[in-house]
C-alpha cells in the first residue's frame, strides 16, 4: 500500500505562478519510492482565477475565508490526509525538486520535522534588502529569546510529521505561523528537527509580505511566545 505525503500550498491570487509550481512537484520520483501526493491548495481569497489554474495543473483545492497565511495553513493542516506534510508557497521561489530527498530524509534519520535555509545560497534580488535585514533580526530574537536551533526563522517550506499537529497549539492567523510552528516543535517539543539550505529563486507575481507591518508583528508574536512559555 502506498503512503502519502500532502503537498499544502496557501494561495492569494497566485494565478502566474501556481500552474507551474504544481506541475514541477516530482509526483513520478515519488511514485517510484512508493509514495502517493495529495496536493492542496488552500485558496485565501483569490480573484484571479487560482482556484481554477490549480484545479486545471491537478491540484485539490479548499477556500479558507479568513485571511491570512497562519489561516491558510491552518485549514490546509486541518484538510490534509497525509502521514506527512510539505509546506510550499504558491509564487515559485522554493525548490520542488528537493522534496522527495526530503522526505526520506525525515523517515531514514527518525525526525519529526525539517525546515528549510533560504540565506546560504541567497541569490540577489531573490529577497530585498529590508526582508534579509528584518529575518536576520527575527531569527536572532528567535535563537535569543527561546535557544532556537534554525538560521532561518521565517522560512515558509517544511516537511514534518502530521502526528506533530496533535501536539501543537498554534496561535498565530498571520505570517508569525512560520516561526511559531518551528519555536513550538524545536523547543516547546523537543522534536527532532533539522535544517537544510535550498536555492530559493525570485517569486511570480505580486509579494504579499508587508515587510514592516508583518515584521513588527511576528516579533511582538516571539516576545508573546516568550511570555506564554515561563
Amino acid at each position: 500500500m502506498s503512503k502519502l505525503v500532502s503537498i499544502i500550498m496557501p494561495a492569494l491570487n497566485e494565478a502566474i505562478a501556481i500552474p507551474g509550481v504544481i506541475r514541477n512537484i516530482p509526483i513520478d520520483v515519488f511514485a517510484d519510492m512508493g509514495y502517493d501526493v495529495e496536493i492542496l491548495v488552500v485558496d485565501n481569497g483569490s480573484l484571479d482565477g487560482t482556484k481554477e489554474k490549480a484545479l486545471e495543473a491537478g491540484a485539490r483545492v479548499v477556500f479558507e475565508p479568513r485571511t491570512g497565511y497562519g489561516y491558510a495553513y491552518k485549514k490546509g493542516f486541518a484538510e490534509a490526509k497525509g502521514s506527512i506534510i510539505c509546506t510550499l508557497d504558491a509564487d515559485g521561489s522554493y525548490p520542488t525538486d528537493v522534496i522527495p530527498d526530503y522526505v526520506n530524509h525525515l523517515l531514514d534519520d527518525d525526525l519529526d520535522f525539517i525546515s528549510t535555509d533560504r540565506l546560504k545560497f541567497l541569490k540577489d534580488g531573490a529577497m530585498n534588502g529590508v526582508n534579509r535585514v528584518g529575518n536576520a533580526v527575527l531569527s536572532f530574537v528567535s535563537r535569543l529569546l527561546f535557544r532556537f536551533p534554525f538560521r532561518d526563522s521565517q522560512s515558509g517550506m517544511w516537511v514534518f510529521r502530521k502526528s506533530l499537529l496533535k501536539k501543537l497549539k498554534l496561535c498565530s492567523g498571520g505570517m508569525a505561523l512560520s516561526e511559531e510552528i518551528k519555536v513550538r516543535t524545536a523547543c516547546d517539543l523537543n522534536a527532532k528537527v533539522t535544517e537544510f539550505p535550498i536555492h530559493y529563486a525570485n517569486r511570480f507575481g505580486t509579494p504579499k509580505l508587508r515587510p514592516w507591518r508583518d515584521g513588527f508583528i511576528n516579533l511582538f508574536h516571539l516576545l508573546r511566545l516568550r511570555l506564554i512559555r515561563r
